[in-house]
C-alpha cells in the first residue's frame, strides 16, 4: 500500500525532508539503506519529550488547584501509546507511513505502537521547522480534549487504586503484578505486566514504564469487571 499524496496535520513544512523523515519506520529505512532512507526514531525520542513539556505546561497552568501527585498522574494519563495511537488514526496517519515489506504485512500500519511513536515524531518534526508554537498548534487541542476527559472520569487517573479498593472488598483475593518481559531499544522500551489475583492472569498491560504498564493492565481489568 503506497502512502497517499498529501497528509493533513494543520501545519505546512518549510523542510518537507524532516516530514518525510518523520514518516519514514525503521523497516522502510533498513529495506531503503542505498538511498539513504533515515527512520524516525530520532524524531519520536525528541517528540517525547516535546509532548511530555507542552501537556506538563498545559496541565498546570490549568488544574491550579490540583497537587504534584495528582497532575503527575493525570500527564500519564494522557501521555500514554493509547491516546496517541488514537490520535494518529484521526489523522489517518499510518495511510502516509513509509514501511517495510514484512512490516506492512504484519499489520504495522494499525500499530498502537507505531502509530503513537509516528505522532511523537511528526511531534518533533513540526517543533524543529516551526518551533513550540507550531508543536502546540500541532497537538495542544488534543492534548486538552483528553485532559477534559480524564479529569471528568470515574477512575480518571488511578486504575490501580480503583482496583485495589474492589478486591480489597473480598478478603480471599489478592492483588498483585508481575514483569513478563520488555520490547523494543533501550530509548523505546516497552514493559509489558501480567495482573494477576489470586495467581490467575486477569489483564495483561503495556506501557514505556513499569508504571504506566500496571496502569493499562488495571484499566483493562476494571473493564473486564464492567466498571
Amino acid at each position: 500500500m503506497a502512502p497517499k499524496s498529501q497528509l493533513e496535520i494543520g501545519y505546512t513544512f518549510r523542510n518537507e525532508q524532516l516530514r518525510q523523515n518523520a514518516l519514514t519506520h525503521s523497516s522502510y529505512a533498513n529495506e531503503n539503506r542505498e538511498k539513504g532512507a533515515r527512520s524516525n526514531e530520532r524524531l519520536e525520542f525528541l517528540g517525547d519529550a516535546v509532548l511530555g513539556f507542552i501537556c506538563a505546561e498545559y496541565i498546570y497552568a490549568h488544574f491550579r488547584s490540583m497537587p504534584e501527585g495528582e497532575l503527575t498522574k493525570l500527564r500519564a494519563s494522557i501521555v500514554c501509546e493509547k491516546s496517541f495511537y488514537e490520535y494518529a488514526l484521526r489523522l489517518g496517519l499510518g495511510d502516509h507511513l513509509l514501511m517495510g515489506h514484512g512490516e506492512e504485512a504484519g499489520g504495522g500500519r494499525r500499530r498502537p505502537s507505531v502509530l503513537a511513536d509516528a505522532v511523537e515524531a511528526m511531534l518533533a518534526a513540526v517543533y524543529l521547522d516551526g518551533g513550540i508554537e507550531a508543536a502546540k498548534g500541532f497537538i495542544l487541542d488534543y492534548i486538552k480534549e483528553k485532559a477534559e476527559e480524564a479529569s471528568h472520569t470515574r477512575h480518571p487517573l488511578d486504575y490501580k487504586t480503583a482496583l485495589q479498593e474492589i478486591v480489597q472488598k473480598n478478603r480471599e483475593e489478592t492483588l498483585t503484578y508481575r514483569l513478563k518481559g520488555e520490547t523494543g531499544p533501550d530509548h523505546d522500551k516497552r514493559f509489558i505486566i501480567e495482573l494477576l489475583i489470586n495467581s490467575n492472569v486477569i489483564a495483561q498491560g503495556q506501557g514505556r514504564s513499569k508504571k504506566e504498564a500496571e496502569q493499562e493492565a488495571a484499566r483493562l481489568a476494571l473493564e473486564l469487571m464492567g466498571q
